[in-house]
């Protein structure tokens, strides 16, 4: 039925495409500004409708660069109940600081300051008080008060954004154009094989401007699952629900069937917020499996604490050296 309403709605599409595309014209000719930084900020953003990695994306670039720098990551904060500035602490909950920045402190708070602000001016300006070396931005591509140093574009290998089109009736925020301010394009959820050949056909769709760099990255699955106080080796996996709140729950739905796992699904819309009788549901099943992010706001019902388990992700990224590289590079310099 939503893909209906999206079709119907395509004579909206070329007022969206003008008001966008004219809103990025006046910020690239200094007619709105856009606020720079004498320090390194990164931004991970995407064109599209959620999706693209951009959660896996930031935990890579923490694993990266926390050694050498003091780190800070600034997030919206999606859906969370709170308003203004938030630094996260012992007390922050998904419903605080929202699920991707609670996540991102569940698992890094030794190693990164976790702050949320849907003014990201204001954010930096917070967390500057704190001196951290370098930013990064969670999904802030069209955020332009923000110029941030240095861009990172999400784009997905089933659908790219050369073959969208603008909302409604496709996912893109904005023009296609708007990838002109990437410095660094990576085309994620790559087949764990893609050939040569279909790179450079993919290459030559994107057609990357002199500035810009292309990378292919792949989502890892851990063979190991977690819960709260326990872990479980996925082969020993059984009698279990999949519970999904994501924008795209088939690439892991895809490889637990490639494990010959049986399972039922309960598929919700990204960032769903779970109630009670959605845990009633599924409550009766020996184990719950979710994503992270999903694991994050779950964890609060106490009645399916015990039984709820994640399967973390991560991301390999072909030559990974010269994106490693390149990003201290800009760090550095």
């Amino acid at each position: 039925m939503m893909k209906i309403i999206r079709y119907i709605l395509f004579p909206v599409v070329p007022i969206y495409f003008l008001v966008t595309w004219l809103r990025n014209k006046l910020y690239d000719l200094g007619i709105k500004s856009s606020k720079s930084y004498d320090f390194p900020v990164i931004c991970v953003g995407n064109l599209s409708v959620g999706g693209t990695g951009k959660t896996p994306m930031i935990e890579y670039l923490i694993d990266l660069l926390n050694e050498e720098f003091k780190l800070a990551t600034l997030s919206r904060g999606y859906k969370r109940k709170t308003k203004g500035f938030q630094l996260a602490n012992k007390d922050s909950t998904a419903d605080s600081i929202g699920d991707e920045p609670f996540q991102f402190y569940s698992k890094f708070k030794d190693l990164t300051m976790v702050a949320v602000d849907s003014n990201r001016q204001h954010g930096i300006t917070r967390l500057r008080a704190s001196k951290p070396e370098v930013i990064l931005l969670d999904d802030a591509l069209q955020h332009r008060k923000v110029k941030a140093g240095f861009n990172i574009l999400l784009t997905t290998y089933k659908k790219p954004y050369y073959k969208d089109i603008v909302l409604p009736t496709g996912d893109l925020r904005e023009p296609r154009s708007g990838a002109n301010r990437a410095n660094i394009i990576m085309v994620t959820k790559c087949p764990n094989r893609l050939m040569d050949d279909e790179k450079n056909d993919i290459l030559k769709r994107i057609k990357p401007k002199s500035y810009q760099s292309v990378f292919f990255s792949s989502i890892v699955y851990s063979d190991k699952l977690f819960s709260a106080n326990d872990s479980l080796l996925l082969n020993e996996l059984e009698d279990f629900v999949l519970v999904t709140g994501i924008a795209n729950a088939e690439p892991l739905v895809a490889f637990l069937k490639a494990e010959n796992l049986t399972f039922e699904h309960f598929n919700f819309k990204d960032h769903h917020d779970f109630t009670q009788d959605d845990i009633h549901v599924f409550a009766n099943k020996a184990r719950i499996l979710t994503t992270e992010k999903d694991f994050m706001r779950l964890k609060k019902f106490d009645s399916i604490a015990h039984k709820l388990y994640y399967i973390p992700i991560s991301i390999a990224i072909d030559n990974e050296l010269a994106f490693n590289n390149q990003i201290k590079t800009f760090i550095k310099h």
